[in-house]
C-alpha cells in the first residue's frame, strides 16, 4: 500500500469514528462499507500486479531482455469510467503487454457498470484481438471476471495470465 493509500485508509477510519461518537450510525454505516471495498479493491489489484510481474520475472529467466515497468498513478478510461489505478508494462524488444487496474474515486470519474468494484485491461500492443477487460467482483473473496455480467461464474486466473504471456513472447 502507497502513503497516498495509507493516508486514505487513516482519514477513512477517523471519519467512521467520528461518525460513530455523533451518532451517525447511517454514516458510518456507508464508511464502514467503503472501506471494506476498498480494501477489496486493493487485495485484488495486488494479486493481478504480483501474478504479472512474478510471470514476467519467469519469463525474464528463459529469455534475455525482458523488462517491467511499473507506474502509479495511472488513469485510464473502462467500463464506462475514468479508472485511477496503476499500470504494469512488461517489454521484450518491440514486443509490449500492458496491465492496468484502477476504479473511480471520485463522482467525475463516474462508475463501473455492472457493479464491479474495479477494472482491469490487458492490452498486446499490436494484438489488439487479444486484449482483454477485467472485473473486480465481490464474494467470498475478490475475483476478476472477462466480462461486465454480474451473475458470471467464470472468473479470470493465473492460468489465464499464463495465456497472456505465451501470446505476449510468441508461443
Amino acid at each position: 500500500m502507497d502513503e497516498i493509500d495509507e493516508s486514505w485508509l487513516q482519514m477513512l477510519s477517523k471519519a467512521m469514528a467520528d461518525a460513530e461518537s455523533g451518532g451517525r450510525g447511517d454514516v458510518a454505516d456507508y464508511l464502514r462499507l467503503k472501506l471494506t471495498n476498498d480494501q477489496m479493491r486493493q487485495a485484488g489489484i495486488r494479486w493481478l500486479f504480483e501474478t504479472v510481474i512474478e510471470q514476467a520475472a519467469q519469463a525474464g529467466r528463459a529469455i534475455a531482455g525482458i523488462s517491467i515497468e511499473r507506474e502509479h498513478p495511472h488513469n485510464f478510461s473502462a467500463a464506462g469510467g475514468n479508472m485511477v489505478g496503476s499500470l504494469v508494462r512488461v517489454r521484450h524488444g518491440v514486443r509490449s503487454m500492458t496491465v492496468e487496474a484502477g476504479w473511480p474515486r471520485t463522482p467525475s470519474d463516474g462508475f463501473i457498470r455492472g457493479g464491479a468494484l474495479a477494472a482491469a485491461r490487458i492490452l498486446h500492443f499490436g494484438i489488439a484481438g487479444e486484449n482483454t477487460e477485467l472485473y473486480l467482483r465481490s464474494g467470498d473473496i475478490p475475483r476478476w471476471h472477462p466480462d461486465e455480467s454480474s451473475d458470471s461464474n467464470t472468473w479470470f486466473g493465473a492460468d489465464e495470465i499464463a495465456r497472456h504471456f505465451e501470446i505476449f513472447i510468441g508461443k
